[in-house]
């Protein structure tokens, strides 16, 4: 009855370590409890799962990995067979000297390790708390539109509150960004729809937009008094924003839903990409409504396509595990100000993202436009 009893008090402070216990057969458990009666030494060490997800991080490579812990490949390979003897398990296939895959006991390891990790990081971050609240590093992976015509404003007023904080900006699309949250890269994403890519994150609403056809000044299009239609739209060329790799696209959706094939001959991340080639001629350009700039207005002509394609909902998205320290707070209250203190506050203690959901039902978040356009409370 005492070792049952001490057994259950381990397994409260160390549960990490009782699940690695327990991914052996039963005989394992035993060996736990002999592990505090003082005939079993288990000394794993946070390095080694360092070691660990380097390994997997660098594609099973141990080179690559004792390169990226600046160690020696010796060093790695041998806390890695320390590791594997003390949990009586292999993680690893083996060809040769080389590792080959992971085995079904290692993908579990890996996935509790990188939560050790996590929850070590966050220990760190609110000790920093205490003495640093406003020192750091905030690392934002975004597209290109966001990074050109949204962030700068709410950057600049960061940055005139927290000179302290390290910024790192990162752009790509839905699926770069989708792979900078699967590598832990980044604390925030900023990215539209898309919530299938990013299952592991929480995600607050930021705002609505629309879209605005670029044409031209002298395009026929132009001509119409902002009354184009899709069927106007299917007659030109278009030139828009790359489409996922998933292959859906509400703008081809609403082509195809009059029956319409749309003519896309070009796609480009970059809006300002995207401009210079209908100033070329290839095209009738369809961008979102924040990409529309004043100095696009002498030369090009910007035509409303609100009801034309469905609204798009921009979003801010954290890790579930991560610790929101207060600068990161305030970096989304300045992305997203419709947040009141109360949701900010209970943001940080969300864990679902039925909890984010919960918060935000009855928000009216704003609708963004371009240079023509003011920033306005949804319907």
């Amino acid at each position: 009855m005492r070792i049952k009893i001490r057994l259950v008090i381990w397994a409260r402070q160390f549960p990490f370590v009782v699940f690695f216990a327990h991914l052996r057969k039963r005989t394992c458990v035993s060996k736990v409890i002999e592990m505090k009666r003082g005939d079993y030494s288990f000394s794993m060490k946070l390095q080694q799962l360092k070691y660990l997800l380097a390994i997997v991080d660098n594609g099973l490579n141990i080179t690559a990995a004792a390169d990226r812990m600046y160690t020696s490949q010796p060093g790695v390979s041998k806390q890695l067979k320390l590791l594997e003897e003390e949990l009586g398990l292999q993680l690893f296939t083996r060809k040769g000297k080389s590792l080959g895959g992971v085995t079904p006991a290692g993908h579990q390891v890996i996935d509790r390790a990188r939560l050790i990790m996590q929850e070590v990081d966050n220990i760190r971050s609110l000790a920093s708390d205490y003495y640093r609240e406003e020192e750091g590093m905030l690392s934002i992976a975004t597209t290109h539109t966001q990074a050109r015509y949204v962030l700068p404003e709410v950057i600049r007023e960061f940055r005139s509150r927290y000179p302290k904080v390290a910024l790192n900006l990162h752009q790509g699309t839905s699926e770069q960004i989708a792979d900078m949250v699967a590598a832990n890269e980044i604390d925030f994403a900023i990215a539209t729809g898309s919530h299938d890519l990013f299952s592991e994150l929480l995600l607050v609403p930021g705002y609505h937009w629309h879209r605005k056809i670029i044409v031209p000044r002298d395009h026929e299009l132009a001509l119409l008094d902002g009354k184009a239609t899709l069927h106007d739209l299917a007659k030109f060329p278009l030139v828009t924003y790359v489409f996922s790799f998933g292959g859906h696209s509400s703008l081809k959706q609403a082509f195809a839903d009059e029956g319409l094939e749309p003519d896309v001959v070009f796609t480009a991340r970059d809006a300002d990409i995207i401009k210079t080639y209908v100033r070329m001629g290839l095209g009738v350009g369809i961008v979102a409504s924040m990409a529309e700039d004043c100095d696009d207005n002498k030369d090009l002509a910007a035509i409303n396509a609100e009801g034309l394609f469905p609204r798009s909902t921009t979003w801010i998205g954290f890790r579930k595990e991560i610790v929101l320290r207060r600068y990161m707070l305030d970096f989304m209250q300045l992305f997203a100000p419709h947040i009141t203190a109360d949701q900010l506050e209970k943001t940080r203690h969300a864990r679902t993202q039925s909890d984010i959901d919960k918060l935000f039902v009855e928000s009216r978040l704003p609708v963004r436009g371009g240079c023509s356009d003011d920033i306005n409370e949804a319907a």
